[in-house]
């Protein structure tokens, strides 16, 4: 049994030692007190007496949960390939050793953490058991693959993060980072709290707010950084509009008075109150074009992702602007 202890990944199910020949009573020996194995998980065997590393850990996990004909005995490898990693069907990796596989910096090492989160559906039969907590779902999530396991996008890995976390500051440094690490959008983060119900608890709703603050910041850094290197006029920047003795406008992030081009960054959140504030959106647009005033959309995803593209929207509508009537007279006021 040498081959099998020496592979490169030492955690094979009780299926696959049979299918590698080992016999009940060979496995029993092995795993002895004293033995060179032992039970990981249940049908789950670590092929080496030491603890196991952070990734033999995951691998185990995913082992014990992954959909088999059988309860806790996952698919026996092929024949061609015996060694290869199988397909961990209905079995998704999340929470911190999610986050932990993504880069996160804020989540401890994956040979520290106290248990491993993985995502099954709602009606299978399968229990927590050792250091897997089985987190039950009704639809899983498309996984990423990370080192050859099914990972949870960062947004949902968070959010089941975050219901087991009652310490504040751990919250607001995991929701910081995946924005300010390039993760997700703050958008993307808050549509899984909601979804998961918990913004109704206080630590969260402050680590949210922190988190939407931090998003903002990042993109309008993004929409300087826009103007900067590819060669766009300055704009005002942070300005309210006014009729001349007349009502507010609203406020823009960027403004460009003598060709009456507006940008304005959408950092709404997915929350409750969305289509009301979409609805001012709409209605603060509709008044600018009435007087002539273009208004240009963006996003944060739009400018983290295509930059130039954007670069080029805005100067498409700046270049259009000679080709209009001209607009109304505005008050242009720092915000």
């Amino acid at each position: 049994l040498r081959h099998l202890s020496e592979a490169p990944r030492r955690v094979l199910t009780t299926a696959q030692l049979r299918a590698h020949g080992v016999t009940a009573a060979e496995l029993d020996a092995q795993c002895r007190p004293d033995g060179p194995w032992r039970e990981l998980l249940p049908h789950v065997i670590l092929l080496h007496p030491g603890p196991p590393t952070g990734e033999e850990r995951l691998h185990g996990a995913l082992l014990y949960t992954a959909r088999t004909a059988e309860p806790g005995v996952p698919a026996q490898p092929t024949a061609d390939s015996p060694h290869r990693p199988p397909q961990y069907a209905e079995a998704v990796l999340t929470g911190l050793a999610a986050l932990t596989l993504h880069g996160f910096s804020a989540t401890p090492p994956l040979s520290d953490l106290d248990h491993v989160d993985v995502l099954v559906p709602r009606q299978r039969r399968l229990r927590s058991t050792g250091y897997v907590r089985v987190l039950r779902t009704p639809a899983l999530p498309v996984a990423h693959p990370v080192a050859g396991l099914p990972v949870a996008p960062v947004p949902r890995a968070l959010a089941d993060a975050v219901a087991e976390l009652t310490d504040a500051e751990a919250v607001r440094r995991l929701l910081t980072e995946a924005v300010r690490g390039g993760h997700c959008e703050p958008a993307a983060v808050v549509r899984e709290l909601t979804r998961a119900r918990l913004l109704d608890r206080p630590h969260v709703v402050d680590a949210v707010d922190a988190l939407l603050a931090e998003g903002r910041s990042i993109a309008e850094d993004r929409l300087y950084r826009m103007v900067r290197e590819y060669g766009l006029p300055d704009p005002v920047w942070n300005v309210d509009l006014r009729l001349p003795g007349g009502p507010h406008l609203g406020g823009l992030d960027a403004y460009w008075p003598d060709h009456a081009v507006a940008v304005e960054l959408d950092t709404r959140a997915p929350r409750q109150d969305d289509d009301a504030l979409w609805s001012e959106y709409a209605r603060k647009r509709e008044h600018l074009e009435r007087l002539g005033i273009t208004v240009v959309h963006l996003t944060p995803r739009k400018l983290r992702d295509s930059l130039e593209q954007q670069a080029t929207v805005v100067r498409t509508a700046l270049m259009a602007s000679a080709d209009r009537d001209p607009a109304a007279y505005v008050v242009v006021l720092p915000r």
